[in-house]
């Protein structure tokens, strides 16, 4: 199995994902406290670029689902996303916020948008965090220009095509350290199997599921011997490891 140090942890990962979105809105700074806070050392998030510079900790691209406001990250400044709140009650936070409120925690960070790409760089780099990040995109080549910017030492989840050729194939090429990071299935495909899990053992790969909230899903992919599981559901995720024994936390 893999050696990065994102990856030393003594069994399956458990992820908070988005901070988790029961106790507070997703991808706020009240999530985040609250997932720590119950004992997850794994924070899952999304980054998108401002108009300003500014890497902003949120997923969609239009403010609308989230905010009420029907415009893009993008096309604002910071200090107007600022001044934004989440459900009407939770301002949206920076990147560069979590990395400093949480320096003990490792985060999962799937780069949204090629203009945030580069701010993500220089931001881990500035942080001294390539040891406890691992970076997702659904962008191949997004992925391949973090893998070359950031190095040997990085850590990113495995692209859709590389996803396919680990499902097919069995084998990945490239001696870059990867994490298979996928849904339980896309539409008729399963995608998480036992034979995709010791394909992705015998390629040194870990597999971590999302976005799981049902219990018997968690249990049947344990069960399956998967090497994290993410969810929005952090209270319940927490209770079946207990329930397995296999909950490691800080509280």
């Amino acid at each position: 199995m893999a050696t990065h140090p994102y990856l030393d942890w003594p069994g399956p990962i458990p992820f908070a994902h988005r901070g988790g979105n029961r106790a507070a809105p997703e991808n706020t700074m009240a999530a985040f406290e609250h997932a720590a806070a119950i004992g997850f050392r794994y924070l899952e998030t999304d980054v998108h670029r401002s108009a300003d510079g500014v890497l902003v900790a949120f997923h969609d691209e239009n403010l609308l689902r989230t905010c009420g406001l029907d415009a893009n990250i993008a096309d604002l400044t910071w200090a107007q996303i600022a001044e934004l709140r989440v459900d009407g009650t939770e301002p949206i936070p920076r990147m560069l916020d979590l990395f400093e409120r949480f320096p003990e925690h490792r985060f999962n960070v799937d780069c949204k948008a090629d203009a945030a790409l580069e701010p993500l760089v220089e931001l881990i780099n500035a942080q001294g965090a390539l040891d406890r990040v691992c970076i997702g995109s659904f962008s191949f080549k997004r992925l391949q220009t973090i893998r070359r910017r950031l190095g040997p030492g990085s850590l990113t989840c495995l692209s859709p095509i590389e996803t396919i050729c680990l499902l097919v194939f069995g084998r990945l090429f490239g001696s870059a350290q990867r994490a298979a990071q996928v849904p339980p299935g896309h539409g008729r495909i399963t995608v998480v199997s036992r034979r995709f899990v010791r394909n992705a053992r015998r390629a040194g790969i870990p597999v971590h599921v999302w976005t799981i909230n049902d219990a018997a899903e968690i249990h049947r992919l344990l069960d399956l011997d998967v090497d994290g599981v993410m969810t929005d559901d952090i209270e319940l995720l927490r209770s079946v490891y207990a329930e397995r024994g296999v909950w490691v936390g800080d509280t």
